[in-house]
């Protein structure tokens, strides 16, 4: 297992007790609880089984190699976790998606979480690209849970020191922890792969849940915003678009939100925005969740493409010329860094990092092992 070594430069900073914590002395933190970690000491990265590509594409950005463990199910679905390596005070980063199949993710999650909080690991990071049940997040219906804030509670109760995440279907699910968790956003990534195709007379589309970020996206690609009013129905997954606010005619629309699901709502607005005069339409998505039917409403519709991030994998019969993914493994990977380092993770936001022009190289060189 590889280790990142005390060659990395830690700026000297009283913000955060920098001097008590190189040497040991207990730090409390924002959440006023003791920040058991410090600063050169050892790191494991290891993963479940949810999504090992993305956990070998961070190994090779951080530039070590995976921790071993056993995870795997009984005939009886119990699941079995045994940790191979010695994680005594390690700084541990655990990346487990909660992507299909939902449920198991889950709990391989936590018992994992359990498995190193009874191996005396120093500090766990939930590193979970993809949140499910996120939708889950209110009481919009007569006694219906909050199933987003059960899972929040489940994580921490298993033994999670902090969380890190990308795209959270509502910002406000990170109230739900009582634990710090670190929200990442691939709208930079994306905008980015929009902007290398040079593109011209653009407009940015989304819905009002996502149009705060969707704003940013538009920022970036210097292009106007244009909402979609939609209303659901029940909870058949299914919403129908009534009006497009905004000037979209003669446009190349890109359609902007967190995740694609079953594409139901995707085929919604692009029949809208055809009906508009839109001369063209792409889509992009953090998540691919890509349920039955979506992969053959993209197929048949007119998208000219659809991009989305590697939180969820897309299997190869998924694997569609209308579908492009791109990886979020470096941001992860820097991120998890700086939380081991100590140093900023609010800085991966900033104009100034230019992460987002390395994305495009981690679906290259990818051994068996990867797949």
């Amino acid at each position: 297992m590889g280790t990142l070594g005390r060659s990395r430069a830690i700026p000297k900073t009283t913000e955060l007790g920098w001097h008590e914590r190189a040497h040991g002395m207990s730090v409390v933190n924002a959440f006023g609880e003791v920040d058991r970690m410090r600063p050169g000491e050892a790191m494991g990265l290891y993963a479940g089984n949810s999504n090992t590509l993305l956990a070998n594409r961070i190994a090779r950005y951080l530039g070590m190699a995976l921790g071993s463990a056993e995870v795997f199910e009984f005939a009886n679905e119990n699941i079995f976790v045994r940790i191979l390596d010695n994680v005594r005070e390690k700084d541990i980063f655990l990346v487990q998606p909660t992507c299909r199949p939902v449920n198991q993710s889950i709990m391989e999650l936590l018992i994992m979480i359990d498995a190193f909080k009874r191996a005396s690991a120093g500090r766990i990071t939930a590193v979970v690209p993809y949140y499910a049940y996120g939708r889950s997040d209110k009481k919009d219906q007569p006694r219906v849970p909050i199933t987003a804030r059960l899972i929040a509670d489940m994580i921490s109760v298993a033994g999670a020191d902090r969380m890190l995440t990308m795209d959270l279907h509502q910002g406000q699910i990170q109230g739900f922890f009582n634990i710090p968790v670190d929200e990442l956003t691939a709208v930079h990534l994306l905008s980015n792969d929009f902007i290398q195709k040079g593109l011209q007379d653009l407009v940015v589309v989304t819905d009002l849940g996502f149009a705060k970020r969707a704003r940013t996206f538009a920022e970036l690609i210097e292009a106007p915003l244009a909402i979609v009013e939609k209303r659901r129905h029940g909870n058949d997954d299914r919403a129908e678009v009534l009006n497009v606010i905004g000037e979209v005619r003669g446009k190349r629309a890109i359609v902007v939100d967190d995740e694609i699901d079953t594409a139901g709502t995707l085929m919604e607005v692009t029949r809208a925005l055809e009906r508009e005069g839109v001369i063209e339409i792409y889509a992009c998505a953090t998540h691919g969740v890509l349920s039955d039917p979506a992969i053959e409403r993209i197929q048949a519709s007119n998208l000219t493409e659809v991009v989305i991030t590697d939180t969820i994998p897309l299997p190869p019969a998924k694997r569609i010329s209308k579908i492009r993914q791109l990886s979020v493994a470096p941001l992860i990977g820097e991120a998890i860094r700086r939380i081991h380092g100590g140093e900023s993770v609010g800085a991966l936001f900033s104009s100034e990092i230019k992460l987002v022009q390395e994305m495009g190289l981690w679906s290259e060189g990818e051994t068996e092992d990867d797949a």
